[in-house]
This record gives structure tokens, sequence and C-alpha cells, in this order.
């Protein structure tokens, strides 16, 4: 099925540069000495995350329960929710149900947090991993504080994994590089602390597609998610190239004056995000000089370089998003294209899964 008959906008996915983003990641973690274990909020397909454990992935992260259901149903079975949870009974309840066919690690950071898990869940296979703030703050704990949720999980009983942590900083180009000092720092201190008290720490979790290139061995594991698709933020720090983003937007010119284009895509299905430091709403996955300079909710602006550049009215462009992983959850499926045409759908099967 050709692009245009289908019509627009529409999310799709580039397979054979998703394949290549897949391989190229997997190379880079055996090259580093490091297991990965993907962050698959990114795209919240099963389809995708099969394939990145066919390339090597030990498992996958998520962010919800919800998701992990979605992707335990889908026949996965080794999920790590990282970030620290409240449980109620009901959620309880699920992270029980999802046991039974999946091993379940959970985060934690404080023991108030780690009281409430042991309460809600009482005797269970889920494991905890002890998150760190290595210079994100937002959650985790100081490193120098680990040891009472340690002690805590072994009081109750409870099997402890590792630590992790996020360094979301290095999505800020001024100190990318550095994040990932910063969380070999932070994790050192932690686990020195730990293995000094006696604890066995078998995982140390961290890593951000920003701080791939840059992860240290020290890591036993990276959750770096965003690889796989790849966008404009990316492409702004560095950590991609244009040929290498999987995922863009289909739409339509339905407007024209000079050097300036009108799509028939917006914030509705691009998402609005724009960091401080980057240069337009989104980027053109032909033109690299092109910047969509204004979005609305169902139309954007395209500033091209020049009037000969830019595409006729009526003409298919495709757009790429600055953030992917809020622009995947506005679609419930995304096309697959080969060779130039749609040869399959993927449902966005753990859309919305936001408990």
């Amino acid at each position: 099925m050709g692009l245009d008959e289908i019509d627009t906008p529409y999310t799709a996915i580039d397979l054979a540069r998703l394949q290549t983003n897949l391989e190229r990641h997997r190379l880079r973690c055996q090259t580093q000495a490091i297991a990965f274990r993907p962050h698959a909020k990114t795209h919240k397909i099963p389809e995708l995350a099969k394939l990145q454990l066919e390339h090597g992935a030990i498992g996958i992260t998520l962010a919800t329960i919800g998701e992990a259901e979605v992707f335990v149903d889908a026949g996965i079975d080794d999920i790590f929710l990282a970030y620290p949870l409240w449980l109620t009974p009901h959620k309880a309840d699920r992270l029980g149900a999802l046991t039974k066919n999946a091993r379940i690690t959970i985060g934690v950071d404080s023991v108030a947090s780690l009281e409430n898990s042991a309460q809600t869940l009482g005797a269970t296979s889920v494991e905890f991993m002890i998150e760190i703030d290595s210079g994100h703050h937002r959650s985790g704990t100081s490193p120098n504080d680990v040891l009472a949720i340690a002690q805590a999980l072994a009081d109750h009983g409870l099997t402890f994994a590792g630590v992790f942590t996020y360094p979301g900083h290095s999505y800020n180009p001024e100190v990318k590089d550095q994040a990932s000092i910063d969380e070999v720092e932070a994790l050192t201190t932690a686990c020195d602390a730990l293995e000094s008290a006696g604890f066995e720490v078998k995982v140390k979790s961290g890593g951000s597609t920003p701080s791939s290139q840059t992860t240290s061995d020290y890591l036993s594991e990276t959750r770096a998610g965003v690889y796989t698709l790849g966008d404009a933020q990316q492409l702004e720090l560095g950590t991609c190239g244009l040929d290498d983003i999987a995922l863009s937007v289909i739409t339509t010119v339905v407007s024209k004056r000079g050097d300036t284009v009108i799509v028939d895509a917006g914030s509705k299905i691009m998402a609005a995000d724009k960091a401080p430091w980057a240069t337009g709403h989104g980027r053109v996955l032909a033109n690299i000089d092109a910047r969509i300079t204004a979005m609305s909710e169902h139309h954007a602006t395209v500033v091209y370089p020049d009037e000969h550049s830019a595409p006729a009215l009526g003409e298919l462009i495709q757009v790429v998003p600055n953030h992917v992983c809020n622009a995947v959850n506005l679609v419930d499926q995304v096309a697959v294209i080969e060779d130039g045409g749609i040869v399959q759908w993927w449902s966005v099967a753990a859309r919305g899964k936001n408990s």
C-alpha cells in the first residue's frame, strides 16, 4: 500500500531504519560490555519490544502496572517498573497477578514506600531495586541514604535486586556527557556503602539515549529507549542523524506562501513538547534545514531555507516530532513502512495505560 493511499496525518515507522537502530544499539552495548533492558514506554508496542528482545535485550523497562499488563499478556516475561510505586491493595493484587507469568521488579526510594509495598504485597516474588538520585533530582534517594532501605527490605524478607538511577539531566546539552560521570559516581557511592554493610548488589542499572555513547561499563545494564526510533530532540543533541530517525508523521501540505508551508499535522498527533534549547517544534525528515516554527492543534507551520526547496500544495512530507514518546502515545496504531510502502500496522497497545 502506498503512503498516499492513507488519509493524512498518520504516524509511521521505517522498518529498515528501526532494524538498523536495534542492531547498532546491540553492538554498542556489546562493546561497552553492558546488558540492555530498553524502556518500552517510548513505543508501547509489543511487536517492537519483541524485536528488541530478538536483538539481545535481557528484558524491558516500563513505567506503569498497566503497561506491564499489556506486555505480559503479549508474552514478555521480564519487566522492570523503573519508578517508586505507592501501592493500593488493588495495585498490589495486579502486581501479584503479573508475577504468575513474569519476573517483576519495581523501584523503591524510601523506607516509607518500602513499608507500603511490604504491607500491601505480603509474601511476594516481586523484586526491588533501590533508586539513586544521580543529578536529575526527580525521584531517587541520596546515595548516602541507601542502607536504611536495604535493611528494611531484608527485615521484611523481600528480594533486593540492585540499584538504579536515571541520568535525566543528559537531556541538557550543556551537561549531556557529565551525566554519565554523575551516574557512576552516585552508584559507586551507594554500592560501596551497601557492599560494606554486607549487601550483594547484583544489578547496577542506568543510562539514557543522550548518554548512550558515554555510558560506563561500571553499569551492568542500560535502560535507554528512544534509540529505537529517534526524534528531533535526539537529532539536536547529536545522539542520532537525520537518516537514523525511524518514526515520522506523514502529513500533507495544505497551504503555501513562499518558503513557508502549513501541514495538516499538529500537536494532537505530534505532541507539543519543546525543550528550551530546541530550535523548533520538530523537523522535516527530507530537509535538515527546515524547521517547524509554530504548532496548532491540527496544523503546523514549516519554514524551508527558500521557496524553491519548499514542497508543493498537496505534497506529502514526513515530519519528526520533538519527543517521540509523547507522539506515539497520541495514536492507536502506527504504519510500518518497508521499501516505500505500508506493509503492516502495529497497535500502540499500551497507549493510555497510565496506572
